[in-house]
């Protein structure tokens, strides 16, 4: 077998990136292909609608259900509002009545005769989508969203935490090996996206939290770190929905691990450049990597477009993401056809890798990802 498909990892200085921009119900698009979007720009919008709210009614009058209609000032869809009063007590032969107060706004949905109980919703909440790319719209979706296309310099990352963000690059460390720590990080950071070396310590996370700092990419990070700064263990579920201020993505794994000089190299050749992360990871089906994209206006040419995987063949380059390699990079010098029974007593297929320090290994073929480069 000459080669084989396996999942990619991006760092390239020139490709073309598509992002698709989806509202998580039906709602308004408000672009058109063709359109020149920045990052910040609303592509859809949609109405989330407002939670359901009780007011016990029948309890709070101290008559039955049935009697309910009768005692409410409104109608339903009349609007109603904190504070207002919206029944009264039948009282004792008509006096020493007490009004019922709203605890709610919204608009009157219902009133039951069978409960009692009067439901309010409150008002609707708008959800806007926004370009997360500086490009243009290629496609639209109607009542969904759009998709983005730019074209630009891109690197994925391992892991990552932390949502969509936007901002100009900052080289924060002298070297690829240096740890980020919170000396690095300067008054004026704020609104910028940090580049480390071989790690970022604890301290500088919680500093670039509290400092308006909207990105770190570092190689690595330690996972008690992640743990103390989140306050609770990550998991393996998808992440990206942290509520935290800035977004971490981790180039090359966990612990402290030089970031490689390809990866550090190209985002100092950008630095000052405008860019977006976002440091949504999943690791499991359906593979989502942490990125960082830098649109550029210079390019020229026909760019690649951004894949999730790639073939391998002899002289791909490969990442190791399993122990005992785990992080080092190299090339792949050979693909044998034949099954190799493994540790577990599994048999599988592997590949004859070159590491960038000189050795000779044999891996799992499922055990590397692609690096593509361009």
């Amino acid at each position: 077998m000459g080669s084989a498909y396996t999942p990619g990892l991006t760092v390239s200085r020139d490709i073309v990136v598509q992002r698709v921009r989806r509202l998580p119900i039906k709602g308004e698009v408000a672009v058109k292909p063709g359109d020149k979007v920045g990052h910040d720009t609303v592509v859809a919008r949609a109405m989330l609608p407002g939670i359901l709210q009780t007011i016990r009614l029948a309890e709070k009058l101290g008559v039955e259900a049935k009697e309910v209609p009768g005692f409410f000032h409104l109608q339903v869809g009349d609007p109603i509002g904190v504070g207002q009063q919206v029944a009264e007590t039948p009282g004792f032969f008509g006096l020493f009545k007490q009004p019922v107060i709203s605890d709610f706004a919204g608009t009157v949905e219902t009133i039951s005769e069978v409960t009692g109980h009067v439901l309010v919703r409150e008002p609707s909440i708008p959800v806007d989508v926004t370009a997360y790319l500086d490009g243009s719209v290629i496609d639209v979706m109607p009542e969904e969203g759009a998709v983005i296309e730019t074209r630009g310099a891109m690197v994925q990352g391992i892991f990552g935490i932390g949502g969509e963000r936007n901002g100009p690059i900052r080289i924060a460390v002298s070297s690829a090996d240096e740890v980020l720590d919170a000396g690095h990080i300067k008054p004026d950071d704020a609104g910028k996206i940090l580049v480390g070396g071989s790690g970022v310590t604890y301290e500088a996370l919680e500093k670039a939290n509290n400092e308006g700092v909207v990105g770190l990419v570092v190689g690595a990070v330690r996972d008690v770190d992640i743990t103390k700064f989140l306050g609770y263990d990550i998991g393996v579920a998808i992440t990206g929905q942290e509520p935290i201020n800035v977004t971490l993505i981790c180039t090359e794994g966990f612990g402290v691990l030089r970031m490689a000089d390809r990866t550090f190299e190209l985002l100092k050749s950008i630095e000052g450049r405008t860019a977006s992360l976002n440091g949504a990871t999943q690791i499991r089906a359906g593979v989502i990597r942490p990125e960082v994209i830098a649109p550029s206006d210079s390019v020229s040419g026909e760019g690649q477009i951004a894949s999730s995987g790639g073939t391998l063949e002899p002289g791909t380059p490969i990442r190791i993401i399993r122990e005992p390699y785990f992080g080092l990079l190299g090339k792949v010098t050979g693909l044998p056809a034949q099954l190799v029974t493994v540790e577990s007593g599994a048999e599988v297929r592997v590949l004859n890798a070159k590491l960038d320090d000189g050795r000779e290994v044999t891996v799992p073929r499922a055990n590397v990802e692609i690096i593509a480069l361009s």
